[in-house]
């Protein structure tokens, strides 16, 4: 495992990041929050942190690509690319939950400052007071499956009744003014990253937990609906 590198994408959300690692460092990493630019910055990205570490394409030992849920685009996007890397160099791909890593990212920040056990609850955006999660126990094990939650005061109450959980994704920011009455509930602001991509992918390679490059798709949880064009004078 020592000299495994792997490629990490994720564009699951309007962050582009792609890292790079080697064993169980991350040896490059160039990402950008706060836009929608992922057609036009992920190869760039990609070119980038390969020349910043020094590595050539040929190098490369495997592809991790954030799988979903999150944005329609986005992940068509970044499958898209790791479909392309993975075939052209005839390396494997593997597929993480962007919430596993968003999860992963949390709990190393939390385990900077605490050395309290919690349970993991990551959140993606969805619309409105809805999003995107599931959760983990505090060394990685899914609890229940990914859904599409509305998150009101009662929304997590009973789990919070019982034991201090950690609240962490794009998603957080708009729930905690509903969540912060509860004692248990904690708070962490752990953007989605490439980087956070590693743990799992590692498990992945180990158990040679590939994804078959021509027919995996995304995980949008729910199907996409395109908006009605709108022209102005018209209804």
């Amino acid at each position: 495992m020592e000299n495994i590198t792997i490629l990490h994408i994720e564009t699951a959300t309007d962050v582009c990041s792609v890292a790079l690692s080697r064993g169980t460092e991350i040896i490059g990493l160039k990402e950008e929050a706060g836009g929608n630019n992922h057609a036009k910055n992920l190869l760039p990205f990609v070119d980038e942190v390969l020349k910043q570490s020094d590595v050539s394409m040929s190098e490369i030992n495997g592809v991790t690509v954030s799988i979903g849920p999150g944005s329609y685009t986005g992940l068509r996007i970044g499958v898209s690319t790791a479909k392309g890397i993975a075939y052209t160099a005839g390396i494997p791909v593997m597929a993480i939950s962007t919430l596993e890593s968003i999860a992963q990212g949390a709990k190393a920040l939390w385990s900077e400052n605490a050395s309290e056990p919690v349970q993991i609850v990551p959140m993606i955006d969805a619309r409105r007071m809805e999003v995107f999660t599931t959760r983990f126990t505090y060394d990685m094990q899914p609890l229940e499956e990914v859904s599409a939650k509305i998150v009101d005061e009662n929304t997590f109450a009973e789990l919070l009744s019982e034991q201090k959980v950690l609240f962490c994704g794009n998603g957080m920011p708009k729930c905690r003014e509903l969540l912060s009455s509860f004692p248990n509930a904690c708070f962490i602001n752990a953007h989605v990253s490439a980087k956070n991509m590693l743990p799992t992918a590692l498990k992945k390679w180990q158990n040679k937990d590939f994804e078959n490059v021509a027919y995996f798709e995304p995980f949008y949880l729910k199907e996409y609906v395109a908006a009605k064009p709108v022209v102005k004078g018209l209804r």
